[in-house]
């Protein structure tokens, strides 16, 4: 192996991707300048380990709650893939790793090289746009991305409304060598079935009353890309046919003609209805099924990724409100950490955005966060307009948020001690919300 290293290192420094050569003691022997300029910029990289520079671990990263390539390598003999969060020039990412264990004139593992290639859509820390997390359900769901995205086969995203489904189809085909092609959306949940053929198919001049002009198809406008089918589950069965049909020949015809089109796409489709039992039912096509789910993703609930709250929260406002630049106090992220969320991500976004509402200042507090969860409660009643303000005038939001509250402590018959429990703060704070309402003298 010695003797083959200069000629190995030279090979390794001519590639694109980040690439390096260690040993059986996770140290370092080469690393290419794609790998120097984005891992370690600023140091030399050799003679420390992979896990060190990577990491920041002073462990392998076995030993530290990861899932190490080195390790599995050993134990299958092969080549190894694994996604992990690695420290970079431009902060945390999520880097697609695969490992390759080179062998001496024995056949005993001496080396091993690895390639890392950035998965580019999500950030393990806070961001104004992309996919944000760090919990292991979140982690598990960007494997699977990263090992479906370079393939042509069709993606089923399953799980519930408000979990990012979109967003997870715009990462599978960003990951794909389709990426500078179009991802073209369908929803089918809004198209009626009368107009879904339309639609995807397109028309020719005088096919239906109206059609004034020869119109193209989403099915053409997504060729060499990606075809988004959102809320698949709600395709009428009659459309379904057609459907599966283009999917498997590639081949479809324009609403009014004969004539046989071909299109090249790849299909993601995405549900929050349970297809299976469709199936069952008779209302969605076995056959189509079968062809749109080739690779399954199940999306976890918010609930399922608790710890990614904070991260998504802060990334979240910085969307919600650009311009404000907002902070999120310790006690406001604590309290939308014992939230359920039943609407996921969606969910927290409005909240944050309520939230942002209330806000005068630049720090949103759990005061806010209170107000903005209770919106969700029932209508609180009107304040008065006060006298010196125009009559079309509505109540502010300040004055809404202490109606909201009024609103509570009216309808609560137990104690202070209850009532700051079910609003999930203390008691110390209650009574300060307590006193903001009482009249000034």
């Amino acid at each position: 192996m010695t003797s083959a290293l200069p000629e190995l290192v030279s090979y390794l420094e001519g590639l694109p991707e980040p690439h390096i050569l260690f040993d059986r003691q996770y140290r370092i022997l080469a690393a290419n300048a794609a790998y120097r300029r984005q891992f370690s910029p600023d140091a030399s990289v050799l003679g420390r380990t992979c896990h060190e520079v990577s990491h920041r671990f002073r462990v392998p990263c076995d030993q530290a709650g990861e899932t190490c390539p080195l390790v599995r390598a050993r134990e299958s003999g092969q080549r190894e893939r694994v996604l992990h969060l690695h420290h970079t020039a431009q902060g945390e990412a999520y880097v697609d790793i695969e490992l390759v264990p080179l062998r001496d004139a024995s056949g005993e593992q001496t080396c091993f090289i690895e390639k890392m290639a950035p998965l580019r859509v999500a950030q393990g820390e806070p961001a104004a746009a992309g996919l944000i997390g760090r919990s292991p359900a979140f982690a598990r769901l960007l494997e699977q991305v990263a090992r479906v995205g370079p393939s042509n086969a069709s993606v089923l995203l399953l799980g519930e409304s408000g979990t990012g489904k979109e967003l997870i189809a715009h990462a599978v085909h960003e990951a794909s060598a389709r990426a500078a092609h179009p991802l073209v959306v369908v929803d089918c949940a809004s198209l009626p079935e009368s107009l879904f053929e339309s639609e995807l198919f397109g028309h020719e001049r005088g096919a239906y009353t109206g059609a004034h002009a020869a119109r193209p198809g989403l099915a053409e406008a997504a060729s060499g890309g990606t075809l988004f089918l959102d809320e698949v589950g709600d395709i009428a069965l009659a459309m379904q046919v057609k459907l599966l049909r283009l999917l498997e020949s590639g081949t479809y015809r324009r609403v009014g003609s004969t004539e046989l089109r071909r299109t090249d796409l790849r299909v993601v489709a995405a549900t929050h209805r349970d297809l299976k039992a469709m199936v069952a039912d008779g209302r969605f096509r076995e056959d189509l099924y079968h062809r749109l789910s080739t690779f399954p993703i199940r999306l976890p609930a918010l609930r399922e990724r608790a710890g990614d709250i904070a991260l998504l929260a802060v990334g979240l406002l910085a969307r919600v409100a650009p311009q404000r630049r907002l902070g999120l106090s310790r006690q406001a992220l604590a309290r939308l950490g014992t939230q359920p969320f039943p609407g996921n991500v969606r969910e927290l976004r409005n909240v944050l955005e309520r939230a942002a509402l209330f806000t005068d200042g630049t720090l949103i507090d759990d005061l806010q966060i209170e107000q903005a969860l209770a919106a969700d409660g029932p209508v609180a009643p009107r304040v008065p307009v006060r006298a010196a303000a125009p009559p079309e005038a509505g109540p502010s939001l300040r004055e809404m948020a202490s109606a909201q509250l009024q609103a509570r402590l009216d309808a609560h018959h137990g104690s202070r001690a209850e009532l700051a429990r079910q609003l999930g703060i203390s008691e110390r704070s209650l009574y300060r919300k307590l006193r903001a309402l009482a009249p000034r003298e």
